[in-house]
This record gives structure tokens, C-alpha cells and sequence, in this order.
């Protein structure tokens, strides 16, 4: 792809030589997140082998803003570019709003030029841009302090004593990467019950490669028994919690309230200021839990654009087409439903 150059920048396609450029333009934005690191690009071009274009806005030598696109395209799931695939943020980060238009205007250029079906920026932030967007998902997050009683007074008082029931029925916690399995069998067999395809283990273990200490295990035991488990991202002063899951036999223990107690607590010891409950979708369990723990939903702003015009296509499991499909996947023996997952999910950004 050609560099383009508008009357305040000039944007062109970021390579491995502009990786430190990259990674510190994105520490010094205060709109950036975990999934604008290089090294996200790097585990997603490992595990999943996702073509990447990664633009980089310049202005007098120095980078002026940079917006992060990954391509997928599939016959299940269509042709897209997303920013970012397999995150719940993404989207450009500019020094200003020429900046930031110019960006913009090079996706939907790309995005045509690669006859690409749709253009996703998935914003935590609105971009001020006119475009289809989605309300689909809401996140949740929420200032935490230093003090360990003030953040589980922060914490409704029911929430509090499901906390409290994990101690006295004699929950414990375990972390570390030698964690990382148990977290992954964990997640798989959660989503299973969700009807979702199943992220590969490789992933799980590329993230834990690429991002060292930034990439946290923990798990929750039972009687010598793991019960919930949560794989959580590191960045700056924040903490999310990203990919988790528990069995079902043990709700009744509140092992996730648990969980989350702990993760918490291990996150203010390292100075964690925000904690991100992160992305979930209206009338679900995982909204309601996160609403149960005093965190208040924030619409999330997605953008999208088609180049042709027209609606974009919905890759949505809650929409119609979908749900005859989540069913069956629900009835999917788990060793199976394991062994497809992986193949099914890289496409679906």
C-alpha cells in the first residue's frame, strides 16, 4: 500500500522498524489500551496468522497518531478489517483531530482498495466521526484505591457477602503462569455452556509469551479442586480481566466473586488505579454480575463503515441467524466442541 499524505501528516504502513516509535506514542496517549501494544499485533500474526496494517501517522518527523487494523476474511464470516480483532478496544489514537481524520480516511481507502466487506473501529472513547456505529456492548469500569477496605466497601453489600461466603467455605487462590491450563480449561468448558467457539490454547500461551508479567494467572481451588479461573491483561494503571471462566457444579460457592475479590486486591499491590470489568452485551449474566458489583455500563462506540454502502453484516451470536447455531454448539460434546472451536473462532473478529 501506497503512503498517503493529507496537508498535516503523512500516513504510511508501520513495520517492524517503527516498533519502539509505536509502542511509545501508545504510552503516552491517554487513550490507549492494552490491545495497541505491538505486541498484540505480534500474538495475533503468531496464533492466528492475520494479515496486519498497522498505519502510522507522521507530522515533521514525528508520530502523529497510528490506528491499528488486522484483516480477516473467511467464507463463514465474511472480509473485514478490524481494529482490533479479539479485543474488545481498538481504533486510532491522535495527537489531534486532522490527525486522527486522516487515519480514518487511509482505513476506508484500504478498506476499499482490499474490497473489503466492512471497516470496524471498536472505540472506547467516541471518535467524533459520522458512521453506522453498534449499542451492542457496554463496558464497565471503575477507579480503585490503594486501601483494601475501601475498595470492598466500593462493593455492594449482597456482592460483599458472596465474597465473604468463598472464604468461610474455604476457597483459595493460586497464581502464576504454571496457572495458564487450568485458567484455559476453565474458560473452555464456560463457554461451552455459552455456545461459543472456544479460543485455542496456543493463544492463551502466546499472549503469556509476549507479555510476560502484563499477562496474569489466576486461578480459584476447592478441596484441591479448580473451580474458576480468569486470565487477565495488565497496562499502565489498569487491570482486565479478559478471558475467565468456573464450573457450574460450584456456583454455589461464588467462586467468581471470589475471584474477582482477589484479583482486586493483587491488582492495587501493583498500583492499579481502573479496574476494567470489560466488554458485555445488554441482558446477559456477565452484564448483571458486573452491575451486582456496583460497576455502571458505558455504551461503547463502535465504527463502522462499508465501502459499498449498504448495512454492514452482523456476525452477532444473539442475532436470529445465530441462535439455531449456539444451540447446537451447546450440545456438542466438550472434547469436541474443543477441537472445532479453535478452527471456527479465528475468523470471527
Amino acid at each position: 500500500m501506497v503512503e498517503s499524505t493529507s496537508t498535516f501528516c503523512t500516513v504510511k504502513v508501520a513495520g517492524e522498524a517503527q516498533r519502539l516509535a509505536w509502542d511509545g506514542f501508545v504510552a503516552r496517549h491517554p487513550a490507549a489500551t492494552f490491545f495497541h501494544q505491538w505486541g498484540y499485533r505480534q500474538a495475533v500474526e503468531t496464533c492466528f496468522g492475520h494479515r496486519p496494517h498497522y498505519l502510522l501517522a507522521e507530522r515533521d518527523g514525528e508520530v502523529a497518531g497510528l490506528l491499528p487494523l488486522f484483516e480477516l476474511n473467511s467464507r463463514l464470516f465474511g472480509h473485514s478489517l478490524v481494529s482490533l480483532p479479539f479485543a474488545v478496544y481498538g481504533g486510532a489514537l491522535a495527537v489531534d483531530s486532522e490527525v486522527h481524520a486522516a487515519l480514518y480516511t487511509h482505513a476506508k481507502v484500504l478498506a476499499r482498495n482490499q474490497s473489503a466487506d466492512y471497516l470496524e473501529l471498536r472505540y472506547l472513547e467516541p471518535s467524533g466521526f459520522v458512521g453506522e456505529g453498534s449499542d451492542l456492548y457496554v463496558t464497565f469500569r471503575k477507579a480503585i484505591s490503594a486501601d483494601h477496605d475501601a475498595n470492598l466497601k466500593q462493593i455492594p453489600r449482597k456482592q460483599r457477602r458472596m465474597v465473604r461466603q468463598g472464604e468461610k467455605l474455604g476457597l483459595s487462590h493460586r497464581t502464576g503462569p504454571q496457572e495458564l491450563d487450568t485458567v484455559w480449561e476453565l474458560y473452555a468448558e464456560s463457554v461451552h455452556r455459552l455456545g461459543t467457539p472456544v479460543y485455542p490454547r496456543r493463544w492463551f500461551r502466546t499472549l503469556q509469551e509476549v507479555f510476560g508479567h502484563r499477562c496474569h494467572c489466576l486461578t480459584v481451588w476447592h478441596e484441591e479442586r479448580p473451580v474458576a479461573g480468569v486470565l487477565t491483561f495488565f497496562f499502565k494503571d489498569q487491570v482486565l480481566p479478559y478471558y475467565a471462566g468456573s464450573l457450574a457444579a460450584y456456583r454455589s460457592l461464588a467462586p467468581n466473586d471470589f475471584m474477582y475479590w482477589q484479583l482486586m486486591q493483587i491488582s492495587a499491590e501493583r498500583g492499579v488505579r481502573l479496574f476494567d470489568f470489560g466488554r458485555s452485551k445488554r441482558g446477559t449474566g456477565a452484564f448483571d454480575f458486573k452491575v451486582h458489583w456496583g460497576f455502571e455500563p458505558a455504551p461503547l462506540p463502535y465504527l463502522y463503515h462499508v465501502p459499498g454502502g449498504g448495512p454492514r453484516p452482523q456476525v452477532n451470536p444473539a442475532a436470529p441467524a445465530f441462535r439455531r447455531k449456539v444451540e447446537m454448539w451447546k450440545r456438542l460434546p466438550l472434547a469436541v466442541a474443543n477441537r472445532l472451536g479453535p478452527w471456527i473462532i479465528r475468523s470471527i473478529p
